[in-house]
């Protein structure tokens, strides 16, 4: 017989967090985008819009919805400087999301 905690390894913050960082990795440009992102930013370099438009081979309004996804889960943070965005993989979002995925084989 299989003893059921009382307590959920997951509380609604990490479910929700879970959600929104999946859904927002869920295409791959966006993947492709995040990781672009990530590894400039470990070289200690900033990126930007025209940076991620000749990295990639899409439309910059394509690239703009990506980003809105990304941002809006929190995987990136923008900084305006001028007219230009840079863009900032938040290490904070992603280590919880990490550690919440990570619980769901506990």
């Amino acid at each position: 017989m299989r003893i059921r905690k009382d307590t959920d390894i997951l509380d609604k913050e990490e479910i929700d967090l879970i959600a929104s960082c999946s859904d927002a990795l869920a295409h791959p440009a966006r993947v492709e985008i995040f990781r672009f992102v990530y590894r400039t930013n470990l070289n200690r370099s900033s990126v930007c819009n025209k940076d991620i438009v000749e990295e990639f081979d899409y439309a910059q309004a394509t690239i703009s919805q990506h980003i809105s996804k990304l941002t809006g889960s929190g995987l990136l943070e923008i900084q305006k400087k001028g007219n230009r965005n840079y863009y900032f993989v938040s290490l904070g979002v992603l280590s919880r999301y990490l550690n919440a995925v990570k619980k769901l084989n506990e």
